[in-house]
């Protein structure tokens, strides 16, 4: 997806997990994706680098779908589809 398409996009949950560090932000993505209905959007607010690698790792590891990341004022915007 482009960039425009994602900040477009409605998420279901935002979880703000700026100013934490690894693994801070992938444990609140995990603690996050239960609220999401199957087929929503997480969207994880990170200002932690190392979160563009984990968050994908992790949803294509139990199975969801990375759709993209949008940087923005110093951080950045990840999109997580719920797939199960």
């Amino acid at each position: 997806m482009t960039d425009e398409e994602l900040k477009g996009l409605k998420s279901d949950n935002v979880v703000d997990a700026r100013g934490t560090a690894c693994p801070g932000p992938l444990l609140a993505a995990k603690r996050g994706m239960p609220k999401v209905p199957k087929g929503g959007i997480l969207e994880i607010l990170s200002s932690d680098p190392g979160t563009n690698k984990d968050i994908p790792m992790w949803a294509k590891k139990v199975g969801h779908d990375m759709l993209g990341i949008v940087e923005d004022a110093g951080y950045w915007r990840l999109f997580v589809k719920r797939n199960k």
